[in-house]
């Protein structure tokens, strides 16, 4: 099924719904239509067809969900590029992909433009108005006269978006998801747009991340009002949901923690509300313990987690999870479950391996692996990758953690990010969470150093609350000894004023390694 059905049926239902809010820019789906049919016609004339590459760099706005339908209307894949990469990033995915035709924010075009010349593009269209570069979008717009009104017929493996992982290890790779496994995970968690009111989320992730791109389709499919915001700002996004009277919304932790942090939290209008989710990094417990608690009664908290390479969620840590309530062993078992992602979606499987490769006991840390329909096509160019990752059907997450007695998931890091002290297993995220229980720490990340004697030592980067006065070294090893095993206490504790991070929110714990090993502590 091709993935541009996702908005035609929508669309054929509910025509004069409105279904895009950007500022004071309102569409109904029958002018996203006539739109996105008229840029389908377009790119239809500049020689793009089924399987090739619609490249587009940009923000989130109306314009770049008409370039996602327009692709999958004529067959064509979609690339969104991360525009916060660096210009040899850029060049690399550009090249990688082999993309036909560029649609580039106007902010962009002077990082592209020296690019351009070897990049192989045929075609470069710019998003607002001329820009030196490119062709006018709104003129190629308006000079279609008639709209493409037929779409391509795909096979269920023919490709619709080409994602780039972060890259929070060497060169980023295209993840292939296909018209099927789009379709299968929208269509399989939403009903179809009916004109009824089904409510209005705001997109703050961008497209180039899977739960950016899944929202945006989901939300197109279900009839769920999507309020755009160009880049997250905190600020910015409370004033969308009190405004636009948003009832969901999807966050990583980092963005959440900047909201509750907001001098304007406490003042705004959060009670048309009713759904958040967060995902695609590891929430801290005192985070959403904090969001809990600060947030209206009335909103539904749900944990997704996901991975681009299974077309996004495949556990759900559900809103019940989150309530507080009932007896004080249920309370307690709920304390405890929120640092989980929760349980396997229906049709998913989850398995958990030692390093033996035989499954692992019940509350044993292993090697997460993940079975799904949904599962990527496999990395573009990169058989080598695609047959490290898909295992006999599996998906080798490459997170360590474990299953709990009821079939909760608990991720414990990267594997790559696992410390190894003395031949004892450590894991980083346990060690953080403890920081994070500490007042004067905003933000930490663990990481293991070389050691002569012990083989690794484990060392915190620590962003403190108040960087003109921050706690001392000796204060923190004295709180990490009165709540860590001797062998998980840091012995080296540094302060920094930030971390580095994933569009996403992802700690990129190799620069942070690159950073900070310099010689062996003994």
């Amino acid at each position: 099924m091709n993935a541009y059905l996702l908005l035609n049926i929508a669309a054929s239902i509910a025509p004069e719904q409105e279904i895009i809010s950007f500022g004071e820019k309102r569409k109904t789906y029958s002018q996203l239509i006539d739109r996105t049919g008229r840029l389908a016609s377009a790119l239809e004339s500049l020689g793009v067809g089924r399987g090739d590459r619609v490249g587009i760099i940009a923000t989130s706005s109306p314009e770049m969900i008409e370039a996602f339908f327009a692709s999958f209307q004529l067959g064509a894949v979609i690339v969104p590029i991360n525009y916060r990469s660096k210009a040899d990033e850029l060049e690399f995915m550009i090249s990688d992909a082999g993309i036909k035709v560029l649609l580039i924010e106007g902010r962009y075009t002077k990082l592209i433009a020296p690019l351009l010349p070897s990049s192989g593009i045929e075609t470069t269209i710019c998003l607002d108005g001329d820009q030196g570069i490119g062709l006018n979008y709104e003129e190629i717009i308006n000079s279609v006269t008639h709209p493409y009104l037929d779409f391509a017929d795909v096979e269920r493996h023919d490709l619709a978006i080409l994602l780039y992982t972060s890259g929070t290890t060497s060169r980023p790779k295209g993840v292939m998801i296909t018209n099927g496994q789009l379709t299968t995970y929208v269509m399989g968690h939403s009903e179809a747009a009916d004109g009824t009111d089904r409510g209005s989320t705001i997109i703050s992730v961008p497209s180039y991340h899977v739960a950016g791109a899944t929202s945006i389709c989901n939300a197109v499919y279900t009839g769920r009002r999507l309020i755009l915001l160009r880049q997250f700002d905190a600020g910015e996004w409370l004033r969308a949901v009190e405004d636009e009277k948003a009832t969901q919304a999807f966050l990583v932790p980092t963005m959440l923690s900047w909201v509750l942090n907001h001098p304007d939290f406490n003042t705004t209008d959060l009670s048309s509300l009713e759904s958040l989710s967060y995902g695609a990094a590891p929430m801290p417990y005192p985070v959403i313990r904090r969001a809990i608690d600060s947030f209206p009664p009335s909103v539904n908290f749900a944990n997704a987690f996901g991975m681009t390479e299974t077309t996004s969620t495949v556990c759900v840590l559900n809103p019940e999870d989150h309530r507080l309530s009932g007896t004080k062993e249920e309370i307690d078992k709920k304390i405890r479950r929120l640092s989980s992602v929760g349980k396997p979606l229906p049709g998913v499987d989850v398995k958990i391996l030692n390093d033996e490769g035989m499954p692992a006991e019940v509350n044993r840390i292993g090697h997460v692996y993940v079975r799904t329909g949904r599962t990527m096509k496999g990395y573009w160019k990169r058989p080598d990758a695609s047959s490290e990752t898909l295992v006999d059907g599996w998906v080798n997450t490459k997170d360590m953690g474990w299953l709990d007695e009821d079939g909760y998931l608990f991720l414990s890091g990267r594997s790559s990010d696992m410390i190894i002290r003395g031949g004892e297993n450590i894991s980083p995220s346990e060690i953080e969470n403890v920081f994070f229980e500490h007042p004067e720490v905003a933000d930490v990340a663990v990481i293991g150093i070389p050691s002569l004697e012990w083989g690794e030592e484990i060392m915190a980067v620590v962003i403190p609350n108040n960087p003109e006065s921050p706690p001392t070294t000796e204060e923190l090893i004295l709180y990490c000894k009165n709540h860590l095993a001797s062998f998980k206490r840091p012995t080296k504790i540094t302060f920094a004023r930030e971390l580095p991070r994933t569009s996403t929110g992802k700690i990129l714990k190799r620069n942070l390694r690159e950073q900070f090993i310099t010689n062996p502590i003994n």
